[in-house]
């Protein structure tokens, strides 16, 4: 009898001992799921005010060859009458320009800008041009002299923090590519346009109070969720951006179990920030 309670006790013990084991590595769990919930909340919230700016690359159909292939090694721009920018989060590349038809696009780059007035953008090319002919004859594209800076288009337009802009261009294969009279030679000389310059949707942006809690906040419109982030821990700020234009009910879903969810609704128009009045969490 003596053993079996004996057992009985190491048995609690080590049941007990487990249970004690088991809760704290589920609540240090809790505590590390918790903290990489608010690093990334935090995270998400660093996003700049500053104007985005997307570049695209478009062509018409050339029925004279197969195949365009443009080596492109990026993207610059002017603001106003300050020095050239080289944009960021581009993709140079070689580029065939009659896959890019109707209505077919592709994506050269995708920064941040500042605001301002953009003047200027310039399309830096490189060496390795050429052409498939439709007999399947592969002839390298000569690039004038002029050209080796890159191809310069004026766009005069003003973009805004917190907006993001598409700028589309047309590279023109069957005006950019010229028999060099009879020596079987191509030339390269870009005939670049402008499409459109667009921005793509509205932003939003304000405060919600207390600003000690993390507040999820939803874009609703109609029965879809567009869009959604959370507010930044300190100062209640969140912003969302690139959203359709329209009026959207805007949910305001606190992080802890005190205060309510409250709602907005909210006007966003293209290419403009709507500002929205602080937002004062109530307590249950």
């Amino acid at each position: 009898m003596f053993g079996l309670y004996e057992n009985e006790l190491d048995y609690s013990f080590k049941t007990n001992h487990f249970m004690k084991l088991k809760f704290s590595t589920i609540l240090s769990g809790v505590v590390i799921m918790a903290a990489t919930v608010l690093a990334v909340s935090c995270q998400k919230n660093k996003s700049s005010d500053k104007p985005r700016l997307q570049v695209r690359l478009t062509d018409a159909p050339d029925p004279n060859v197969k195949e365009v292939w443009v080596d492109v090694k990026g993207i610059a721009i002017k603001m106003g009458d300050s020095a050239e920018i080289t944009l960021t989060n581009a993709y140079p590349g070689l580029y065939n320009l009659l896959d890019l038809t109707n209505g077919k696009d592709t994506i050269l780059a995708d920064a941040e800008i500042p605001a301002g007035r953009i003047s200027q953008i310039r399309l830096l090319l490189g060496d390795n041009n050429y052409i498939i002919t439709k007999t399947g004859q592969k002839i390298n594209l000569t690039t004038p002299s002029a050209q080796h800076s890159g191809l310069k288009v004026q766009i005069q337009q003003d973009v805004t923090g917190g907006i993001l802009y598409r700028l589309v261009l047309d590279f023109d294969a069957g005006k950019s590519i010229v028999k060099a009279g009879n020596s079987g030679q191509y030339l390269l000389k870009p005939v670049l346009r402008i499409i459109s310059f667009a921005s793509s949707g509205g932003s939003v942006k304000g405060v919600v109070a207390p600003d000690s809690i993390i507040t999820a906040i939803y874009a609703i419109n109609g029965p879809d969720t567009v869009a959604s982030t959370f507010t930044q821990v300190g100062n209640g700020n969140y912003m969302i951006k690139d959203i359709p234009a329209g009026s959207y009910t805007f949910s305001y879903v606190p992080g802890d179990t005190i205060h309510k969810t409250a709602t907005k609704v909210v006007p966003v128009t293209l290419g403009q920030i709507t500002i929205v009045d602080t937002v004062k969490l109530e307590k249950k």
